[in-house]
């Protein structure tokens, strides 16, 4: 089943519109409390007479401010867009900017809200609303700081792009977002890792520094469609080693990171597109998965998860 639903998503995606040029850089800035207001207001806009899409509000907020997006721009983009102005006329001159902040931030952000259902006492409800999860299981500590750009030296100089965050080892590792694993198995800066494409193709997911002799969830493979709060994997400190299987990491963390790809020749390149996700991990820090370890070893959710956006767009 899983095999069949990821060709149909598979297919939908290798039709998705290719822009003449695409976005080459997006500098990420959008504070916690903004994110958070925002998208409480397309949260609760979406019974009302207009619903307000958080990317309008932030994109709109962005265009006055260059990617500041302060919580005053956010709350009034908020309330001239429900009074149903369109973001041309709010803009202006300034209207010309729109279309980068809207494709930047829908990239990092549109699948983290949406349609999605949870089984509680063998009945399925659905709902609206923030439907990514933290990648911590729910019930295990951990701690982080915003470390993206820091300098690494292994192999080469280079920039972090990701965030760390640190835990104990053995900690189930969740999906964010729903998605199908793209890349899993040995990589000598990451260790044991995993890597998640979103549905719409914009997001790739990195999960790094695996356990060692256990790093994925059981009978987890490449090609298969994973949801959002599944567990894949399990936190530890591969990694730094061109021999397999080697804890050369100092500390047990996970290194977590989204790559945005407007276009496939962006995926693997030179100039790839990693944004600072520490305020996304924050607002996800308060919707986390609640797992169970099953009596053979395997690794379940407590609550089963269907993702209905993904559901509609390969059926």
């Amino acid at each position: 089943m899983k095999r069949r639903l990821f060709c149909a998503v598979l297919a939908i995606l290798l039709i998705v519109p290719v822009h003449a040029e695409p976005i080459r850089w997006v500098d990420f800035q959008v504070p916690l409390e903004s994110m958070k207001y925002a998208m409480d207001q397309d949260i609760s806009s979406m019974d009302g007479e207009k619903h307000i899409s958080w990317i309008d509000i932030l994109s709109v907020a962005a265009c006055r401010t260059g990617g500041k997006c302060g919580l005053d721009s956010v709350k009034k983009a908020a309330k001239q867009l429900q009074e149903d102005q369109a973001p041309e006329e709010l803009l202006g001159e300034l209207a010309k900017f729109y279309d980068y902040y809207h494709q930047a931030y829908d990239a990092a952000l549109g699948g983290l809200l949406g349609s999605y259902a949870i089984e509680v006492e063998g009945q399925w409800k659905p709902t609206y609303g923030l439907k990514a999860y933290s990648p911590i299981a729910a019930g295990y500590g951990y701690s982080h700081c915003d470390d993206f750009g820091v300098g690494r030296s292994f192999g080469f100089a280079r920039k972090h792009l990701g965030n760390d965050l640190m835990g104990g080892l053995g900690t189930p590792i969740v999906a964010v977002e729903s998605g199908v694993v793209e890349a899993m198995g040995w990589n000598r800066y990451g260790g044991w890792r995993i890597g998640i494409r979103s549905g719409n193709s914009r997001r790739y997911y990195y999960y790094a520094h695996l356990q060692k002799d256990h790093p994925f969830a059981d009978g987890l493979e490449v090609g298969d469609l994973v949801q959002a709060g599944d567990v894949i994997g399990f936190m530890g400190r591969t990694g730094y080693s061109d021999k397999e299987n080697v804890n050369n990491i100092e500390t047990v963390h996970l290194h977590f990171g989204m790559e945005l790809v407007f276009d496939e020749s962006q995926k693997e390149c030179n100039s790839e597109i990693w944004i600072d996700v520490y305020n996304i991990m924050r607002l996800l820090s308060g919707h986390r998965s609640s797992v169970q370890r099953n009596g053979d070893g395997s690794w379940t959710r407590v609550y089963p998860y269907r993702d209905l956006d993904l559901e509609e767009l390969s059926g």
